[in-house]
């Protein structure tokens, strides 16, 4: 016989320590993520652009161990999760990495807290500063260590040789996944030891592993640039044309989206509740 949903969510409710229909943990999580998700997405231009750029910069502090490690061992999975550092940095920090929101700030949105507006000028100005955070630092790194300036053009030309294909494609939307992946993960622990482990395997798996990913190659091929290989921006603007969607995808449809459906029941009821609050407030006015 089928289990009957009403009962199963009955029983849930007795064991659990909450009424809703889910379990603790998930409710819990749901309420810090919609509260992140809605402070991030309401920061002044300043701060947000501020977030942003030290989010590139974080990031360049990850590529300055990648590059180290890879001159030293020779080993991209080492050198990979070397990069970890500027992830964990990232997190430690509270900067912002463009693929690290795909998942917080929807939550906030889908919930009504905040719009998609919002959401739009938050990844726009998060996009632009981590770039230029990333083009900054890795000018000092070339300057500063004239020995890593071959691993640079190596990497980078790796990163943009061959074009779309579907090998490229899915090594785009595997990033996007992974380091969405990575903060879902991060949201369901406090303890720092945990978030220097996720970051590190993040490192190993998306650098390491050579996958593409918008941010953190471009502040890569900007480094091998700056060195002096041949590469264009228009080289490096029609890669990230299609890059960056695909990391989108990755990380909104591929770990987002069934994130989503999995809470609904949540998302719907603080739809509700922040439907009555703003017709009270209407009432007020």
């Amino acid at each position: 016989m089928e289990p009957d949903s009403s009962n199963l969510e009955e029983k849930r409710k007795e064991l659990g320590r909450t009424d809703e229909p889910l379990e603790d943990e998930l409710v819990e999580e749901f309420d810090n993520t919609v509260t992140e998700g809605a402070e991030r997405l309401t920061r002044t231009w300043r701060a947000l652009a501020i977030t942003g750029l030290f989010g590139g910069i974080d990031v360049g502090v990850g590529i300055l161990a990648y590059l180290a490690v890879k001159e030293a061992t020779g080993s991209d999975l080492l050198a990979g999760a070397a990069f970890g550092f500027g992830l964990l940095a990232l997190q430690l920090a509270h900067s912002e990495l463009f693929t690290e929101n795909f998942l917080v700030p929807i939550y906030a949105v889908v919930s009504r807290h905040s719009t998609w507006l919002q959401l739009g000028r938050f990844w726009t100005v998060t996009l632009l500063t981590n770039l230029l955070g990333g083009w900054l630092f890795t000018w000092f790194v070339v300057a500063g260590f004239p020995q890593f300036h071959d691993t640079l053009e190596k990497s980078a030309r790796q990163y943009l040789e061959g074009g779309l294909t579907l090998e490229s494609a899915a090594l785009a939307l595997l990033a996007g996944s992974t380091i969405t992946l990575g903060t879902r993960m991060a949201q369901g622990s406090g303890s720092e030891v945990v978030h220097t482990f996720i970051a590190l395997i993040d490192g190993l798996l998306v650098v390491g592993l050579g996958m593409l990913h918008g941010a953190l190659n471009s502040a890569i091929i900007f480094g091998a640039m700056h060195a002096g290989a041949d590469i264009s921006y228009t080289d490096w603007l029609l890669w990230m044309l299609w890059v960056i969607p695909l990391n989108m995808v990755g990380g909104l449809v591929v770990i987002t989206l069934p994130r989503l459906v999995r809470t609904l029941e949540l998302i719907k009821k603080e739809r509700a509740e922040q439907n009555r609050r703003h017709a009270e407030d209407g009432r007020v006015v």
